[in-house]
């Protein structure tokens, strides 16, 4: 359904596609109040017709915009907010004309062995990493929510040639794992209860290695990850250790002035923890080190920087306006 008031001149014209599931709802909560922004279309054929409060509850008096079975090519931007395969599936199907931008938040162009389809170039979307070159985009490939945030603990180490191996273990929220209903998704299952899964071999694995081996001072480093499932709905906590001689302080101050000018970064000297960046696109870091071992924990809200803050944080960027904007969120810390 078309939006029926006057556009503003100069609004960013976005549709996006996959607007029901948790990604698109977050992706829906910061655009409606995005002052660059205008909302043409969101598309769900399941729920084509339907009012978008009818499907995203607490967005009752936010917006009128009803689900489109359709989409359209009268836009600027198009988020593709889809399960893995279906951004490729959808592009290969669609002729969207060229002129139009894109933010895929699946994982299907991540890597750069895929990141080319129908005279589209992709760029890894971390703009702690790309940012010069995602203002000079017209596709993006949003990262995973591991990935995001094992990276931005990481990189650092793997500029200076810090890295060999590094062991990580990471919790996440019921809501990493989408909105279908599953065994381990259901509240009587997640309630006070915590199981790894994936070991080893999480489907992050790929894009965190060939970032951190990519430009890296030497590319040895090699991930082994453990991922968790945990008994709360959002967020991420990750936490990585390896072999480290430089001191805890020289080591702050190599992530203080990497991350220096990166506006959602905080690099902690006190322990962190998930309420902090809960519902904010911020990630803060922790350093700690015993002996010749280092550890550096680091969290984010994995719908916000590790998905749809992110893609906003990517389009921002793109359009040459403060990466900021829509952005500045307040955590539920209590």
């Amino acid at each position: 359904m078309l939006l029926k008031k006057p556009l503003m001149k100069n609004k960013i014209r976005v549709g996006i596609i996959g607007g029901a599931g948790y990604t698109g709802g977050e992706l829906l909560r910061l655009l409606v109040n995005h002052a660059e922004v205008v909302l043409m279309f969101v598309q769900s054929k399941s729920n084509a017709g339907k009012h978008i409060h009818k499907v995203h509850q607490d967005l009752i008096n936010s917006t009128e915009l009803k689900f489109s079975g359709e989409h359209h090519h009268d836009i600027d931007l198009l988020f593709l907010c889809v399960g893995h395969g279906d951004s490729k599936k959808f592009l290969e199907e669609n002729d969207i004309p060229l002129r139009i931008k894109i933010i895929s938040l699946s994982q299907d162009f991540r890597l750069k062995k895929n990141a080319e389809l129908k005279g589209r170039k992709f760029i890894y979307g971390l703009p702690e990493v790309n940012r010069e070159l995602i203002k000079t985009s017209d596709n993006i490939a949003n990262p995973g929510c591991f990935a995001t945030c094992i990276e931005l603990g990481l990189l650092p180490f793997a500029k200076n040639g810090l890295l060999e191996d590094v062991y990580t273990t990471g919790i996440t929220g019921s809501t990493g794992a989408g909105q279908g209903l599953s065994e381990t998704s259901h509240f009587s299952w997640r309630e006070n209860n915590v199981q790894a899964y994936k070991s080893l071999t999480h489907q992050h694995l790929d894009e965190i290695n060939e970032l951190l081996n990519s430009g890296a001072a030497n590319s040895g480093t090699s991930i082994h990850f453990v991922p968790w499932r945990g008994d709360f709905t959002r967020g991420i906590f990750i936490t990585s250790q390896f072999k480290c001689t430089e001191s805890i302080k020289e080591m702050f101050k190599l992530f203080e002035e990497y991350y220096l000018g990166h506006p959602f970064i905080t690099v902690s000297h006190d322990p962190i923890f998930l309420k902090q960046v809960v519902n904010t696109n911020n990630c803060f870091i922790h350093l700690e080190k015993a002996g010749h071992i280092i550890v550096v924990h680091s969290v984010i809200d994995n719908l916000l920087k590790g998905a749809s803050g992110q893609a906003v944080q990517n389009m921002n960027l793109m359009f040459g306006i403060d990466e900021t904007t829509g952005l500045k969120l307040k955590a539920n810390y209590f």
